[in-house]
């Protein structure tokens, strides 16, 4: 009865998430089952139209505008948990394998403090591969952050923070602590959906 169910799954549900998501590019095992994208993000975006015209899964309690200027590679899904806000106006680039947590704020502008009609200073976020942000954070405008990172809950991340490192919160800063080993996963050996 499991291999029916897993080959339906594989199959029809399969088949109606590429047609739903033209860019959801994730591993087809080992991540969540195709039914679960359909019942988690399907009626909510697609039918009731919230975030409808986004080609990937994205939360109906999450907002992401200026969608059609993020760059995205496989495996990832800006806006997929939820309560998370991203304004890519300014520009955001994401490499692969990018996972953000709930909460989580990302800004790519910023507005002039003496007409906050206008826009000011840097601009655009740049988000390498393997990355993970943990939840409550805030991506602010310019940051770049290289491969390989982990960014613990409750960071606001601003600047650029080199790959394969780990940042975390203490009390009023943050460390940024380099990583001993390198990624364990080859993503890029995964059959994708």
């Amino acid at each position: 009865m499991r291999n029916i169910l897993d080959s339906f799954d594989q199959t029809v549900f399969r088949f109606i998430v590429k047609l739903a998501y033209s860019q959801y590019k994730r591993p087809r095992q080992g991540y969540i089952k195709h039914y679960q994208v359909l019942k988690r993000y399907f009626f909510m975006q697609k039918v009731l139209g919230i975030n409808r015209s986004i080609p990937w899964p994205v939360d109906f309690r999450s907002k992401v505008i200026g969608w059609e200027i993020i760059k995205k590679g496989i495996m990832c899904d800006p806006g997929d948990n939820p309560g998370i806000y991203i304004n890519a106006y300014g520009g955001l680039t994401f490499g692969d394998n990018v996972e953000i947590a709930a909460n989580t704020v990302i800004v790519t502008t910023n507005h002039n403090k003496y007409d906050q009609r206008k826009t000011w200073g840097p601009t655009g976020v740049t988000i390498g591969s393997n990355v993970w942000i943990g939840a409550n954070c805030v991506i602010l405008p310019g940051t770049q952050i290289g491969d390989e990172v982990t960014i613990g809950a409750g960071c606001i991340i601003q600047g650029i923070i080199p790959s394969k490192s780990t940042v975390k919160k203490n009390n009023d800063n943050h460390t940024i602590t380099p990583k001993s080993r390198p990624y364990d996963w080859d993503i890029y050996s995964e059959k994708l959906t």
